[in-house]
């Protein structure tokens, strides 16, 4: 092979950018596998606890310490188990996390006998129970219908809201006939990881997708399907007006439920509300997104927490 030194020197360089180039276009993948295990490792340190309450027995997971406390409502193919992403970023930057199994969910148990109330009201018994005053709540999905409801009830117990992924429970009759339009009954004959996980993340991230499976199958308790429970509030876009808290709106790109455009519909009626689209995600930001997720949950939270950690 003759080469004449200069184009030895130029031949070496470009194969050692490729090298490199290659090198750092596999190390994604790698390195969300270890980030995966890492946070399943420490979502699995966090012991199960249980809170008696009149009528349910909400098991929950909490971090504890004296950091502002987040609290996180799972989405309705979730449980308390699904936020193992979440878990090791928020406890790191300093914050008490909390997350328990939502009715119906996970190892919560129900007192049949006991008329169900609303799940804000459940919400707001654990804290009462956890004797925390004001937190930041995180919902997504399912949970963050509940979240809404919460914040319009008892809205001096929250610092910020996050509301993720949503389709919120408003009931105007021109939204709730567009949810129609959008997701026809064949839409909920799909598998709840076609509706609920982007394409990008189930082409791209298998053993994630897998996991969200194995998560979701398990998610809901064992026995008698408990009783419904009905809103404390009718969720209309004029009650979104009424919300003087910090909102965080949040969606993906590829959310088959909550599309951006249908996003944007909530924001004119929050008074402080901030709206992000997240990038090659579906329904399931937290998961398929969570650095991108967690980046912009801490960021939101940062600017409406009180300096210390008083609760």
């Amino acid at each position: 092979m003759n080469r004449s030194l200069p184009g030895l020197i130029l031949w070496l360089f470009g194969a050692t950018v490729a090298i490199l180039f290659l090198a750092s276009s596999k190390a994604p993948a790698s390195q969300l596998t270890v980030q995966a295990r890492q946070s399943a490792a420490t979502a699995s340190q966090l012991p199960e606890k249980f809170a008696d309450l009149p009528g349910v027995r909400i098991c929950y997971l909490d971090s504890g310490g004296t950091g502002q406390p987040v609290v996180f409502l799972h989405p309705g193919t979730g449980s308390r188990r699904v936020w193992e992403h979440q878990i090791p970023a928020f406890t790191a930057a300093g914050y008490r996390f909390i997350a328990y199994d939502r009715r119906g969910h996970g190892r919560t148990e129900v007192d049949p006998a006991v008329a169900p109330g609303s799940s804000a009201d459940d919400l707001k018994a654990l804290l009462d129970h956890l004797k925390l005053d004001r937190i930041h709540l995180v919902g997504s999905a399912g949970g963050a219908i509940t979240a809404m409801d919460f914040a319009l009830s008892f809205p001096e117990r929250l610092r910020s809201l996050v509301i993720a992924n949503s389709i919120v429970g408003v009931q105007d009759k021109e939204y709730t006939e567009m949810g129609k339009r959008l997701r026809p009954r064949q839409f909920e004959e799909l598998p709840p990881e076609i509706r609920e996980l982007g394409p990008s993340y189930r082409a791209a991230n298998p053993d994630g997708a897998q996991r969200w499976i194995d998560l979701e199958k398990v998610s809901k308790s064992e026995g008698p399907r408990p009783a419904s429970q009905k809103a404390r509030n009718r969720i209309t876009f004029a009650a979104l007006e009424t919300l003087r808290m910090p909102v965080l709106l949040m969606t993906g790109d590829a959310d088959l439920y909550t599309p951006p455009s249908v996003l944007r519909m909530f924001a004119p009626h929050i008074k402080q509300a901030k709206a992000i689209i997240i990038p090659e995600a579906g329904h399931s930001a937290y998961w398929e997104q969570p650095e991108i997720f967690n980046r912009h949950v801490l960021q939101f939270i940062r600017t409406h927490s009180k300096k210390g950690n008083q609760q």
